[in-house]
């Protein structure tokens, strides 16, 4: 499965459609946000494409309602550190890492994560770790391949 992985919009719903029109046109299975939504309206604009979103928060969002708002449309949703199984793989979702996460991931597969703007790969004792970089900063975002276990990065800044 093709799986989107989005992080930091900050409220860029223009930044955002234009993603999630790349995603649908490359017939992307899953959406995965790895927070800072920033707002309600911007969760609403990728739900709008009918296609399973996965997400946490982010320390911009502040927005009342909005954990609320994910906890009943999101497909799946946790405020701090989201796993789930898709294609045998154990996945990870957090918006930053911290020390305090490291004993909670040891055992996925893969491990998505924001907050600081940039893109990155790289494997840590046998964890692959990814941020697709900041939608707030132009059309940056990367897909996700279960099968192959590969990502690809899409930057236009």
């Amino acid at each position: 499965m093709k799986i989107l992985i989005i992080s930091d919009s900050h409220g860029h719903i223009a930044n955002l459609k234009a993603v999630m029109e790349i995603g649908k046109k490359a017939k992307i299975g899953a959406v995965i946000h790895c927070g800072d939504w920033d707002n309600v309206a911007s969760i609403e604009t990728v739900l709008s494409y009918g296609i399973p979103l996965y997400s946490v928060l982010g320390n911009a969002d502040v927005e009342d309602g909005i954990e609320e708002y994910l906890k009943f449309n999101a497909e799946k949703f946790d405020p701090h550190l989201l796993k789930l199984n898709v294609d045998g793989l154990e996945i990870g979702i957090v918006h930053r890492m911290s020390q305090n996460l490291i004993s909670s991931i040891e055992s996925l597969s893969i491990v998505f994560s924001g907050h600081y703007h940039s893109k990155e790969e790289k494997t840590i004792n046998w964890t692959k770790f990814v941020r697709p970089g900041a939608i707030i900063n132009g059309i940056n975002f990367a897909v996700y391949e279960t099968v192959t276990n590969e990502i690809e990065f899409f930057n236009e800044d």
